[in-house]
């Protein structure tokens, strides 16, 4: 019977992701701090931070997990017509801090987001180790949408994303699948299923089977440029 972990603030060992619990799905440990070196082992091992403000830090690694297969993306006959005549601009890693910011703030019918200080605090540091990565969609100078994630072990493992147009996010998604798949990348971490992410193409995998991927893409040999810049998409 598995149990909740308190971690040691001495190191950042975390237990196998399938000790984590079935009820709450995925809760595996509590504790610990934010620093990158624990982010990092954390996403290697297919662990992700998820709490809210009251909380002590929680750590998740849900079974099924959802993620997309970057040559999978479901592309409407709708959003296909929008591609063709998309006013949007696409780039790379020009503005990580704006696009963390816009996505915590709150949603439709939401009063909040799970992205505290402290997590932008952590993952604008990933940002500036060139572990964590955004892209920007842009509607002429003004920042219309985007997304953030890591690429950890060959795997973009996706945080959040935010749209202030129609199709914005999508866009942001569907270019980053491109991009990846362009590069030998074949899978983005979505964490938990919803149904917008459903309707974009996303799966639920078993747990072995993402961290069997995520340790088996970790030995391939991909190289990608993440230098801030615009995208293509075709």
């Amino acid at each position: 019977m598995s149990q909740l972990i308190m971690l040691d603030d001495n190191n950042t060992i975390f237990p196998p992701a399938n000790l984590a619990l079935s009820e709450p799905n995925g809760l595996l440990a509590i504790g610990g701090d934010l620093t990158t070196e624990r982010l990092i082992s954390a996403y290697k091992q297919g662990i992700f931070p998820w709490y809210n403000d009251d909380d002590p830090i929680l750590w998740w690694s849900p079974d099924p997990r959802c993620v997309f297969f970057t040559d999978q993306f479901y592309t409407s006959k709708s959003f296909k017509k929008f591609l063709k005549k998309s006013p949007f601009k696409i780039t790379l890693n020009q503005q990580f801090k704006q696009v963390i910011a816009h996505c915590t703030l709150p949603r439709e019918k939401q009063d909040g987001t799970w992205i505290n200080t402290n997590m932008m605090q952590a993952y604008n540091q990933l940002h500036q180790e060139g572990v964590a990565h955004s892209i920007e969609v842009w509607h002429n100078e003004t920042l219309v949408g985007g997304l953030y994630g890591l690429f950890i072990n060959n795997v973009f493992c996706g945080e959040s994303m935010f749209s202030l147009e129609a199709n914005a996010s999508k866009q942001a998604l569907y270019t980053l699948c491109q991009f990846l798949s362009a590069h030998g990348v074949k899978m983005i971490d979505s964490q938990v299923e919803n149904d917008h992410l459903l309707s974009l193409g996303a799966q639920s995998i078993p747990r072995v089977d993402f961290l069997n991927h995520l340790k088996s893409s970790s030995t391939s040999n991909i190289s990608i440029d993440w230098s801030s810049r615009e995208l293509c998409h075709d």
